[in-house]
């Protein structure tokens, strides 16, 4: 799996907030301009439920590219889990710089606050069964190496970036291919550094995997009784993921099956925004 350092998000961090805030407040804020211009003023952004707190960076980002004069006073920090009423951050500057940057603000940390507390849930869900749970590719558009990195926040793994840092070979590819041993070794011709992830679909499909040498196989939508041979029968020949089904209900008992991950699609694509309000008091 592939660990996510901070410091190397800066770059899509920037471009992110730079993106934010060009489809926000494009040529200007007229609603911020009835404010008078030297107005100073102190805001607070409060959670009103428990969370993981995930986006600091983003926030910090909104502020720098829209008022560097503007300071901000964090009491969390990114994996923080916080009560109702806790606050989060304190924010100074002029008035202008704060409710321009309002939305944009707390659109990221919503969102990646919701991300990283829907991970750490089911983390806690598969607690003592040694099982890693890895986000998914059903990321929002632009944002994902921010939500991946939120799934982090949360406790879970970060599956591969994308199509360019490991193969993960589907159906699609091995008809293409011409079978599953055919795919693994053209893969392995092409990048000979990079992991390779079948997806089968029976236990036929998985003994072809293991034949070919894949490095992690994906059983989808695999039945409980299937993946429970499907431990047997690999013996750590390979690690295992399951994918497909995957929610509160099945969650658990997919685990307990002996294999080494579990993806979900449903950390990044189905959260709900953290419910957060930033209250502004004008200080001239």
């Amino acid at each position: 799996m592939y660990p996510i350092d901070l410091n190397d998000l800066r770059q899509s961090i920037v471009a992110n907030v730079a993106a934010s805030l060009a489809e926000d407040v494009a040529s200007g804020d007229i609603n911020a301009a009835l404010i008078a211009e030297q107005s100073e003023a102190h805001a607070r952004v409060i959670t009103r439920e428990t969370a993981v707190i995930c986006g600091v960076d983003w926030v910090n980002e909104v502020f720098h590219q829209l008022d560097p004069d503007v300071t901000l006073e964090w009491h969390v920090r990114d994996g923080d889990r916080v009560a109702a009423n806790d606050t989060l951050v304190e924010i100074n500057g002029k008035a202008r710089s704060l409710l321009t940057g309002e939305r944009a603000a707390l659109n990221f940390l919503q969102l990646l606050s919701a991300t990283a507390t829907r991970a750490a849930h089911f983390v806690a869900m598969l607690e003592g069964t040694g099982v890693n749970l890895l986000d998914t590719r059903k990321t929002l558009p632009g944002l994902r190496l921010a939500q991946k990195y939120a799934v982090t926040c949360g406790g879970g793994q970060s599956h591969r970036m994308g199509l360019y840092d490991a193969f993960l070979i589907k159906e699609n590819h091995i008809l293409a291919c011409g079978g599953i041993g055919a795919a693994v070794t053209v893969a392995r011709d092409l990048a000979p550094g990079k992991a390779v992830e079948v997806e089968t679909e029976n236990l036929s499909e998985l003994a072809e995997a293991l034949e070919a040498g894949a490095d992690v196989i994906m059983l989808d939508n695999f039945s409980l009784e299937d993946t429970r041979t499907a431990v047997a029968t690999t013996a750590g020949r390979a690690r295992l993921e399951a994918s497909g089904n995957v929610n509160a209900d099945t969650l658990r008992g997919i685990a307990e099956t002996g294999v080494d991950y579990i993806s979900m699609g449903t950390l990044t694509k189905d959260v709900t925004a953290i419910d957060l309000s930033m209250r502004l008091f004008i200080q001239d």
